[in-house]
């Protein structure tokens, strides 16, 4: 590939960092130019990741502020919220994939109220697109800064969307129930997420006041033109990567075999996304290591509601493989580019 982009990622220490350092090493119109990790700075990336030992090609990790930005196309932020904005909102030149929350809620107070802070670069988030891909093509393209979706709600939102817009499910009495791996709670020391702590169990977390609960209902507003309150409870299970989300809808007068066929309609023509047989569930192994969406829908027992399964890699298109499928977009690079690889299995 003749014209190459330059990329910068902050925060490559981290599992998302490093899941889209390992994406790129693959991607035929990609240049790592810069990798930030300040508590890192001096060190590689194969000192710190086991498996970017035959990598030590790679430049090494420096503090953000060291980073010569005039020479970047795109920069990755891939930090925790609130230190992101701080550190964006500086910079100016490359374009910008944000891969934490700060750019995903529209509005400033309610990320304050969800985030328990003032949003640091409240300006920038009128012109922040929301970059779940599939929905977001026609914007992508011009997009100076885009706000990459969490992956509970990347799930979710593939499922629903297609759906809602098409009138087939109301925007009422919505239940997700989501299993997570272990990376999504990061990579920083955490009693619970000890292996002895969470090995042979699993558990709910943030029950009832999720963080990704106003990005979900954001964005079901948009596509049922109505305001949407959910249900939404998250568990840690012991794998290391994977997000399987089983969500209870209310049909609006369709049929399981109608709101199926919308599904089916939706998933034709995406690389990534993929309606399963009918009666295969979805499953983490469908997906594990690859930027896949598998999903499927069932008939519940109670009339009048069905049952939708999703399963995801959070780490790759909840993540860094969505990221880079943007950013695709917005090289005008063909979308797949790079993120084509084959799921892993087992």
């Amino acid at each position: 590939m003749n014209n190459r982009v330059s990329i910068a990622v902050l925060g490559a220490s981290g599992y998302t960092g490093a899941d889209l350092v390992r994406l790129a090493l693959t991607h035929p119109g990609v240049e790592v130019v810069a990798l930030s990790a300040n508590a890192k700075a001096g060190q590689a990336m194969a000192d710190i990741w086991p498996h970017m030992v035959p990598y030590r090609h790679l430049p090494p990790l420096v503090k953000a502020e060291d980073i010569d930005f005039s020479r970047v196309d795109f920069v990755f932020g891939c930090l925790p919220h609130a230190a992101s904005a701080t550190l964006l909102s500086q910079i100016s030149g490359p374009r910008i994939i944000d891969l934490s929350a700060d750019f995903r809620l529209k509005d400033a107070a309610t990320y304050a109220d969800w985030y328990g802070g003032a949003h640091p670069a409240p300006a920038l988030l009128a012109d922040a697109v929301y970059g779940l891909t599939e929905f977001a093509r026609a914007t992508l393209p011009s997009a100076r800064l885009v706000a990459c979706p969490g992956c509970y709600p990347t799930a979710a939102l593939l499922a629903l969307v297609p759906l809602a817009r098409a009138g087939a499910i109301r925007p009422v009495n919505i239940t997700i129930n989501a299993l997570s791996g272990l990376t999504g709670a990061g990579r920083s020391l955490k009693e619970a997420n000890l292996f002895a702590e969470i090995g042979e169990a699993a558990a709910p977390y943030a029950v009832g006041h999720h963080r990704h609960m106003p990005e979900m209902e954001q964005e079901l507003a948009l596509a049922f033109a109505a305001p949407v309150t959910l249900s939404f409870t998250p568990h840690l299970v012991p794998m290391s990567r994977g997000e399987l989300e089983t969500i209870t809808v209310e049909l609006n007068g369709a049929s399981v075999a109608d709101a199926r066929a919308i599904i089916e309609d939706f998933a034709r023509d995406e690389p990534f996304v993929h309606l399963l047989p009918d009666g295969v569930p979805a499953s983490t192994r469908m997906v594990r290591g690859s930027n896949h969406v598998v999903l499927n829908i069932a008939a519940d027992r109670i009339p009048g509601r069905a049952i939708l399964t999703v399963a995801i890699d959070n780490l790759v298109k909840g993540s860094s493989g969505q990221a880079l499928q943007n950013m695709n977009l917005m090289a005008q690079l063909p979308e797949p580019t790079g993120l084509d690889a084959a799921p892993l299995f087992p």
